[in-house]
């Protein structure tokens, strides 16, 4: 369960709770302040659910005219989609248009590695410096490998799971 928070601009109004799109609109609709007016503005905050969502809310930003296409992306891409999502806005310095962005679109390269010298074994692992005979593989030099890789790409972690990217 994703729960929201409508934090009204207007002092002299109260905000609501939310936990999909239908019950933000039918509150939205009646929210009024002490004097009888409508409230047209409000912060929406992320209160309460899975910390890749929360990640995701932060990165993006969640905003009033966006609350729709953010709940639809919460509900339909997978954490593999959200982590690059959240890595091209929020490390990258990306900008993502929730109302017509492709979560695909971005020159990023993530890897479920915890370190750079696990991706480092992954890279020799996958053929990326050629065949090594068996005879010098264990003379590689990983650390070296990774402070190469260093100058590219970058460790983070979201919602506790380490990942390394590169921003093209």
């Amino acid at each position: 369960m994703t729960m929201f928070y409508a934090q009204p601009y207007d002092l002299s109004a109260s905000g609501f709770y939310f936990e999909d799109f239908e019950s933000f609109e039918a509150k939205l609709s009646t929210a009024r302040n002490d004097y009888g007016q409508p409230v047209e503005e409000f912060e929406i905050q992320f209160i309460e659910g899975e910390a890749i969502d929360a990640a995701l809310c932060q990165a993006i930003g969640i905003y009033q005219n966006t609350v729709e296409r953010v709940f639809d992306l919460i509900d339909t891409l997978d954490d593999q989609d959200k982590q690059c999502l959240i890595v091209a806005c929020g490390e990258c310095g990306y900008t993502f248009d929730p109302e017509s962005g492709d979560v695909r679109d971005f020159d990023l390269d993530v890897y479920d590695c915890e370190t750079l010298n696990e991706l480092a074994e992954y890279f020799v692992n996958e053929g990326l410096y050629g065949d090594i005979p068996d005879s010098l593989a264990f003379y590689i030099d990983y650390d070296a490998i990774a402070r190469d890789l260093s100058f590219d790409f970058t460790e983070t972690e979201i919602a506790g799971q380490r990942l390394v990217y590169a921003c093209r």
